[in-house]
């Protein structure tokens, strides 16, 4: 059953993947693009909340939780951390609202593919999963709502990470993520010029760029889940990211085109290559900010859970020549997430909707992005379920997420969004010891 749901699911990611870019947002056009991981299905789920770790899940946004909560688990023959396989997708419908117009777009894509191995205290995962996406087509008019330019970007980062974690008590637990970010982000921008008559000219001109970039970065974590009393536990988590540099291999191409008014493709008839090296552009830094979070909660273990944390990313530390754009400023970033779950009972045999995991929650983000002064903030609230299935406490997990990024003051664009988020959270058993010779 689990193979099965496996091939459907990487087929629907792949189809989807392959057919809409990761973010129709306006807003990744500045930077390096839209933050594009912010948790698995079940962090999303409960507003993006991150602090919470267990036996049966994974949670990459602490390494601290590859060493596992080893609270005992029955199936597990009293062993508390089984082998642990993720991996989730994401599709999004968004309403693009400005003070003139407004429109629809969409996007799928595959979000992240983890897995998580115990090794006695120590625990190590390592996987895959997008940091920020690109993905716009704007155009520009002036006073007499004639077009005068176009704008469209595609593209952003990836990050390959390897991540250990250590048990030093059966309440305290750290863990380090070690990074590899690769990827590009391509843009090109063409200016239409026009006859006396107020015709397109048979030639545009259209200037194109890219930077291709990679580079390293590490985060550490630290969890500590106290039982306070019989039946509630105590859970406070902590992360850090230091500062990093990106190593930006940027070209630039001016190239003169015609376009095919019915079909709009564009057809090249000359082009040149900007001499960026001249500039001191062609191979630039970029620095990733440092990120802090730190967040409390409280529950009651396999039964509910709610908690809040509070996010600062230090979005000001952001910079590289290529990417500086007028108007535009990169202030600190924070994010406060409340959110938790509930499960009726979570070993029940013959009442499946008794083992389902509910989770809820809400979020508040400020991105750190200005643009002519004005803040692009995001606030979302989200749903979602924990569906279980085959052996071990396997799950598939189902999300939903609707809220408001961005305004429609100083002529930007509001976007009103609803994601949907899946995911797979596989466990088993590889490793297990023999009782009798």
């Amino acid at each position: 059953m689990i193979k099965k749901l496996c091939l459907v699911f990487i087929v629907f990611l792949a189809l989807n993947a392959h057919s809409q870019e990761g973010t129709t947002s306006p807003y990744s056009f500045y930077g390096i693009g839209s933050l594009k991981f912010k948790g698995t299905t079940e962090n999303r789920s409960m507003g993006g909340l991150s602090i919470y770790t267990d036996s049966i899940h994974v949670n990459l946004r602490n390494p601290a939780s590859y060493a596992g909560n080893n609270i005992k688990i029955a199936p597990f023959n009293g062993e508390g951390r089984p082998i642990k396989f993720a991996l989730g997708g994401s599709s999004s419908s968004v309403r693009l609202k400005s003070n003139s117009s407004s429109a629809r777009a969409g996007s799928a894509t595959f979000d992240y593919m983890v897995l998580a191995v115990p090794l006695g205290k120590f625990g190590m995962g390592f996987g895959l999963l997008p940091f920020t996406s690109v993905g716009y087509k704007l155009e520009s008019t002036n006073s007499e709502d004639v077009l005068t330019h176009r704008f469209r970007g595609e593209g952003g980062v990836n990050i390959a990470f390897l991540g250990l974690g250590y048990q030093i008590t059966k309440d305290l637990s750290i863990g380090v993520n070690a990074k590899y970010n690769f990827g590009n982000i391509q843009n090109n921008a063409i200016e239409f010029v026009y006859n006396d008559e107020g015709d397109p000219l048979q030639f545009q001109s259209r200037e194109t760029n890219r930077s291709d970039l990679s580079g390293l970065n590490y985060d550490i974590g630290i969890s500590f889940n106290p039982m306070i009393t019989d039946k509630l536990q105590l859970t406070t988590a902590f992360t850090y990211s230091p500062s990093a540099d990106l190593i930006s291999n940027n070209e630039r191409v001016f190239a003169t085109i015609t376009i095919n008014q019915t079909s709009g493709r564009e057809f090249v008839v000359n082009e040149i290559e900007a001499d960026l090296e001249a500039e001191g552009l062609k191979k630039t830094t970029l620095t990733l900010p440092t990120k802090t979070a730190f967040g409390l909660g409280i529950g009651q273990p396999h039964q509910w859970f709610v908690g809040a944390e509070y996010t600062l990313l230090k979005t000001s530390e952001f910079s590289n020549r290529v990417f500086n754009i007028d108007n535009t400023t990169f202030v600190d970033a924070t994010t406060i997430s409340i959110g938790g779950f509930y499960i009726p009972q979570y070993n029940s045999f013959n009442k499946y909707f008794k083992k389902v995991v509910y989770r809820a929650g809400v979020r508040f983000e400020e991105t750190g992005l200005k643009i002519n002064n004005e803040s692009i903030n995001e606030f979302g609230i989200s749903f979602g379920l924990g569906l279980p299935v085959g052996r071990y406490f396997s799950n598939a997990n189902l999300g939903i997420e609707i809220g408001k990024r961005g305004t429609t003051n100083q002529n930007l664009v509001e976007e009103n969004f609803i994601n949907f988020q899946i995911s797979l959270s596989l466990n088993d058993r590889w490793f297990v010891k023999r009782k009798y010779n």
